[in-house]
Formats: structure tokens, sequence, C-alpha cells
């Protein structure tokens, strides 16, 4: 029998489970994560090598002209050296970590997850998938409140791969797109990306791409060879936050 029950948990039949709880779900990236990763044994024992807890998200690439969604683990975080779990043996693994500085806000198509697994051999690992949610930090917070301000409207939120000067950084960049509804900028731009890129605990480097209204057959061949998009490149500290929608007006109003 005890042979028989280890060939079913080779093919995952009987085997441990794992299921992680955590304190808490809603978290700011660069916060601390905790909780505990609990371990029950199946129908035989089983050796595990570890326990891993690693965070996931989503991002858009594109390649040959087709756009592809990749998952991507942004942290791993192993909980334990090898142990055994008997047959029915539970067991609690306590762990805390913080989440990575590049952790994407989960707002519009954004999802974020952590996947825990066990790490056994010859055998289907068992896993636990739990989403959390992320909310934005104080540059994010204070970016999307002045360009509401100025009379943009958040009309997309989503993560796509990183241009090649940042992919030594992170692999994805999360980009907020605008469009201007009112204010001073109303029909002046087809839209607004911000692109908020850590440096760092107290530092990060918001990228804008404005992207201006077509106005006439010069305007046409402009579009058409991108020569509308702009960039704006600014490096913010938490002394900068307060002053940042005036800054942003003033920024913003040369390519308008």
């Amino acid at each position: 029998m005890s042979i028989f029950n280890k060939v079913l948990a080779s093919v995952g039949v009987g085997n441990a489970k794992v299921d992680t709880k955590l304190n808490n779900s809603a978290f700011v990236a660069g916060e601390m994560i905790s909780g505990v990763t609990e371990v029950v044994g199946g129908n035989t024992a089983q050796n595990v090598d570890s326990i891993y807890i690693k965070v996931y998200t989503t991002y858009e690439r594109e390649a040959n002209d087709n756009k592809y969604t990749d998952s991507v683990a942004i942290y791993s975080h192993k909980l334990n050296e090898p142990f055994t779990i008997e047959k029915g043996e539970k067991k609690a693994f306590p762990f805390s970590f913080s989440l990575p500085l590049i952790t994407p806000v989960t707002m519009g198509r954004t999802r974020v997850w952590l996947q825990t697994g066990l790490d056994i051999k010859n055998a289907v690992d068992p896993g636990d998938k739990d989403m959390i949610e992320i909310r934005p930090n104080a540059y994010i917070q204070a970016g999307l409140t002045a360009a509401q301000n100025l009379g943009f409207k958040l009309r997309k939120v989503d993560c796509e791969e990183a241009p090649r000067a940042y992919r030594g950084i992170t692999p994805f960049v999360q980009e907020f797109e605008f469009i201007a509804a009112s204010g001073p900028f109303r029909g002046k731009f087809d839209e607004v990306e911000f692109t908020f890129i850590p440096k760092g605990s107290d530092q990060v480097e918001l990228l804008i791409q404005v992207d201006r209204k077509v106005r006439g057959l010069g305007s046409l061949f402009s579009e058409a060879l991108n020569m509308d998009e702009s960039y704006i490149r600014m490096t913010l500290s938490k002394a900068d936050l307060s002053s940042l929608e005036s800054r942003l007006n003033q920024e913003i109003a040369r390519y308008s």
C-alpha cells in the first residue's frame, strides 16, 4: 500500500497540499508582506526540498508585429530548508519579505499574485495562488492627483515591456494613459502617458510621453513618423510632490 501511495503521489494524487494565508491583502510596493504557509501531508510521507513564494504579474510585449502576454516572477522567496512531511501531518511556516519596488499597481488590467509551491522530487509540485491588491505609492498617487487636477482623465493602465534602456532594472514598466478631458490641455493631445520607475526607496524617475493632436497635412506626416511624440523626464523626491502639479503644468504646456 505504501508503494502504491507513492506512485499516486508521483502523479499528484493524494500528495501534500500547500496553503498560504496572508496577514493582509492590500499593500504598497516596498512594504513588508507577511503570513504563514501551511503544508498538510498526503497519503504517504514526502521529502520537500523547499517551499517558495513568488510574486507574479503579467505584461505585454511585441514581437514580429504580434502582441504577447507574458507572466513574470518579479521576486522569489524561499521559506525553509529541506524537510519531510509525514502522512496527514500539518506544518506551518511563518514568512515575511518586502515587496519589490517595481511591483505594479493593480489598476486597469494589471493583476499581481503570490504563487506558493512545494519543490518535491519525482512528484507533481502542489501550488497555491493568492491575488493581492497593490495600491499607489506616494509618487504615483501625487502624479494621478496632479493629472486629474489638470483636466486629464485616466483611460488605461497596463504593463508593457520596458524600453531597452531600462531592462537591466525591470523587464516591464507600468503605463498610465490619460486623455485631456477638460482644463487647459483639452483638445491639444491625443494622449499623455506617465511611467514611474523607482530609483531606490526615496526617488522615482517619472517619464511622460506627450502625443500631440494632428493638425493639418504636415502633422499627418509627423504622426506617420512618430514625430508628434515628445518625452519629458523628471527625477522626483518626496520634497517635490507638493509642487508636482505646477511643475507638470509647466512642462506639458511646452508641448501644447
